[in-house]
């Protein structure tokens, strides 16, 4: 298997179908969705549209995409939301580039490209900013978005020894990955607006609030974390 497609997802029953249907027919793939407990039809939907899906009571985006990656067969891992707003077109692209090795990580930049109003509210951009720039001056990046789409080499993502299991996971697998000096490399992307429903993140209080306690705590405490030693490389790529 040379491609997992990773999607979380928690009630995107008005979405699941349409983001599923998009996702280019690629040879050697598969597709996996998470489901973190859903109370609608998003299961179902998704094994409609022939998709391999998992049901992890513990909760956590992190913990969902985790799941996804040790039931993944793919070579690669390419991990993208189950609202819509992430175009699946961009998929192949983002495989070219891994395939091709000039990158180790790529992440897609919807902050390089112009967004339609209220795409992205106001907060949500700018905490991405600040983010973006705490990791530049920290790790010595040059990002300008956190986009939960991305791709990886599945063994070697497994070699980082991620642990935060919550909306942290995406940024700590950027500052891991920028300690082990992988290249990491920006997609521009079209952002969309979700397809149904409010975000869970950024169309909530407290899921904003969250959100950016954990994607800060993960970018200071990631920088006291030792690097893995090869013993422990070696046992998480094994899993």
């Amino acid at each position: 298997m040379e491609l997992s497609i990773i999607i979380p997802a928690y009630n995107e029953a008005g979405s699941i179908a349409a983001v599923l249907e998009e996702i280019p027919v690629l040879p050697n793939s598969e597709v996996i969705v998470v489901d973190g407990g859903s109370t609608d039809d998003t299961t179902v939907i998704a094994r409609e549209h022939g998709a391999k899906v998992l049901v992890e009571p513990r909760r956590g985006y992190g913990q969902a995409c985790a799941v996804g990656v040790d039931a993944a067969a793919g070579e690669v891992c390419i991990f993208l939301d189950a609202d819509g707003a992430d175009n699946p077109s961009y998929i192949p692209q983002l495989l070219r580039l891994l395939r091709s090795e000039t990158a180790d990580l790529v992440l897609c930049s919807r902050l390089t490209a112009e967004l339609d109003p209220g795409v992205m509210p106001w907060h949500q951009r700018a905490g991405n900013q600040l983010a973006a720039m705490l990791i530049n001056q920290l790790y010595g990046c040059s990002l300008t978005d956190l986009s939960p789409m991305r791709a990886v080499v599945r063994k070697k993502l497994a070699a980082l020894g991620m642990q935060e299991m919550t909306y942290g996971w995406p940024t700590e697998m950027i500052v891991r990955a920028a300690k082990a000096n992988w290249q990491i490399i920006e997609v521009p992307v079209i952002y969309r607006a979700r397809y149904a429903g409010r975000s869970k993140i950024s169309g909530t209080l407290r899921g904003t609030i969250l959100a950016a306690y954990y994607i800060l705590s993960t970018i200071f405490r990631s920088l006291r974390i030792a690097d893995q030693d090869p013993s422990q490389q070696e046992m998480h790529s094994d899993r």
